[in-house]
């Protein structure tokens, strides 16, 4: 059971929040005249809270599109890559709907018998939705119309083109600078405060400032450094201001897990915002199934090889660190991999083995192991919080600025990466070290790095990418990052040199036997046993297009585990942006396409 209240969300009224999707032929759904409503504090709470929307939960969904995960669903950017994206088949996200309903906010708060602050206070939470609303639509479309009032039917401005992106973002910048003055510390549990909007303000001056550092074909690269210096400005204020710390009890192979399985995110001194669930009063998730079910996504394996030995060297750096098995990529590593991935030797509740990884055609073989309560109580893993904004991002938001701004000190990765790594028990980052020997596993991934910071600053990206790891941040940074060809790469799984029995445990007993596709597999009481006495896990292996169990990149001769073989093609700088949906051009012909939409 929690021990804490949190904000029970409401549905404003039935009209108020289903709007129709289609923009262009309707008035914001608001049944009520703004002079029956908007008259007090109450209403105006009312209103705003009904707008509250975060994340909910870790699951592979947040990075199915991106090289974290393999995933046999038709997401879109796999889709896109596969087969022949168009403006008439890519029309989901032209949706504006939600801007209509803050805009509606924006235009009646002040009618409320209030005081001032009490309406900026609402006024700037309603900027802060808004600049996300906008901030999400310019990663898709780049240029889009900006509206700061609702439109009605007969408004002429309802039929213009899209604004720059410049000029959207300097109003996206400018809600978040009045939201950042105006928004109250003291709110409502589980819903955002002042430093929950200065995290979402460095956050997307960081993406807006690396964006158009990196994508030269906006033609904005020299205006990229005020994004950047804005970022590392907020992200400085709020690590000043004291009220934040990188939760710790000093057990390095514990506490990373320990903050993503927990039922009260409400006080830890990491989490600046959480999304807190509770199964006993309606606000549930399941972890459960998505993880442990018949999952459509899995790791990859190019994730496993991003984290580093607990020594602090590069495990890519390991004599045929291609070919490990499962047991030896495990072995002395950064403890944020087995308290994000299920590791041999791993107990699942209620059993008293080690559970053993399933294989299945299309997957990898790696697990999920990050936002799992390791229990048969539904309620605990349903009742999982979720940390929309934790002090963490805020720490590498400013590391990352700081370094492509070339002002980085090794003072200041000593406050920032270093805290992350020492939570774990990983070695301190050296910035002198590793500007003088840049890795070359992730130099080869990010080759539009340069510059004297090229290795701090790909230790940055790793940093992020395996401290985030399946929370939904890793697709928006290959974005930003101008890196959209790894997503060419088809994710890869467990290798196997062959046919044969493996250990999938630790402990020395072969726990399955990959066999040929001609061989039928035995009914259980025949099937071959191992020493503790247990019959082994049986898989027939083959290619893709075979009728087997398991997938191998060269079959009965071994390999890793593949998911998919259809190629993947990432069109630069076409495949960053997405068309306006054929339909919306057609009721607004003003509209445009760009960069080969």
């Amino acid at each position: 059971m929690k021990k804490h209240s949190y904000i029970v969300l409401i549905v404003l009224l039935t009209g108020l929040m289903a709007c129709d999707e289609d923009f262009l032929n309707r008035y914001p759904q608001t049944e009520i005249a703004p002079e029956a409503f908007f008259n007090n504090e109450e209403d105006l709470a009312l209103y705003i809270n009904g707008l509250l929307s975060m994340p909910d939960r870790y699951t592979y969904l947040s990075e199915q599109n991106t090289d974290n995960a393999a995933t046999t669903g038709a997401v879109e950017m796999k889709t896109i890559m596969t087969a022949s994206p168009t403006a008439q088949n890519i029309t989901s996200g032209w949706n504006w709907s939600r801007l209509r309903n803050i805009n509606y906010f924006l235009d009646n708060y002040q009618k409320a018998n209030s005081s001032q602050e009490v309406k900026d206070h609402f006024a700037g939470l309603a900027r802060y939705y808004r600049a996300r609303f906008y901030m999400d639509m310019v990663k898709r479309y780049s240029d889009v119309p900006w509206y700061s009032t609702a439109i009605n039917p007969d408004d002429e401005t309802l039929y213009k083109t899209q604004d720059p992106r410049a000029v959207v973002m300097d109003s996206v910048m400018a809600d978040l600078a009045f939201a950042s003055a105006h928004v109250r510390e003291a709110v409502p549990s589980g819903t955002p405060n002042k430093w929950a909007v200065k995290t979402e303000e460095a956050r997307i001056a960081l993406y807006e400032g690396t964006y158009r550092k990196y994508h030269d074909e906006l033609n904005l690269q020299g205006t990229a450094q005020a994004f950047l210096e804005r970022a590392a400005k907020v992200s400085q204020e709020i690590i000043t201001s004291g009220k934040f710390d990188i939760f710790s009890s000093g057990n390095p192979h514990q506490d990373y897990a320990s903050l993503f399985n927990a039922q009260d995110l409400l006080t830890n001194k990491e989490v600046i915002l959480a999304n807190a669930f509770d199964q006993n009063k309606n606000r549930s998730q399941d972890i459960n199934s998505v993880v442990f079910g018949e999952y459509e996504q899995s790791p990859a394996r190019d994730l496993v090889q991003t984290y580093l030995m607990a020594d602090g060297s590069r495990f890519t750096d390991q004599p045929g660190y291609k070919t490990f098995g499962f047991i030896q990529e495990f072995e002395k590593r950064d403890p944020r991999l087995s308290q994000t991935l299920v590791y041999p030797g791993w107990i699942r509740q209620p059993n008293t083995s080690p559970y053993i990884l399933r294989l299945n055609k299309n997957f990898t073989g790696y697990h999920q192991l990050k936002g799992y309560a390791n229990t048969t109580e539904a309620a605990i893993n349903n009742g999982i919080d979720f940390p929309v904004y934790r002090y963490a991002e805020v720490l590498l938001i400013l590391a990352e600025a700081k370094a492509e701004l070339n002002t980085l000190t090794q003072t200041d990765l000593d406050g920032t990466v270093n805290l992350l790594r020492s939570r774990v028990g990983l070695p301190q980052l050296s910035m002198a070290t590793a500007n003088a020997l840049p890795d070359p596993f992730l130099t080869k991934k990010y080759p539009n790095v340069t510059g004297a910071n090229l290795g701090v600053l790909l230790e940055i990206r790793r940093e992020r990418r395996v401290e985030f790891a399946f929370e939904g941040k890793r697709f928006d940074d290959l974005m930003r990052w101008k890196v959209g060809t790894l997503l060419t790469n088809i994710p890869e799984g467990l290798y196997f040199p062959g046919l044969g029995k493996y250990d999938m445990s630790g402990d020395g007993i072969p726990d399955i036997i990959l066999v040929g596709k001609e061989v039928t597999i035995p009914e259980e009481a025949d099937k071959e046993k191992n020493s503790l006495g247990l019959s082994l896990i049986y898989y027939k292996t083959g290619v893709i297009g075979e009728d087997v169990t398991v997938y191998l990149k060269n079959g009965a001769q071994g390999g890793t585990t593949v998911t998919e073989t259809t190629p993947r093609t990432f069109q630069e700088p076409k495949f960053y942006y997405r068309p306006v949906p054929q339909q919306q051009v057609i009721l607004n012909p003003n509209l445009k396409q760009i960069f080969g939409w």
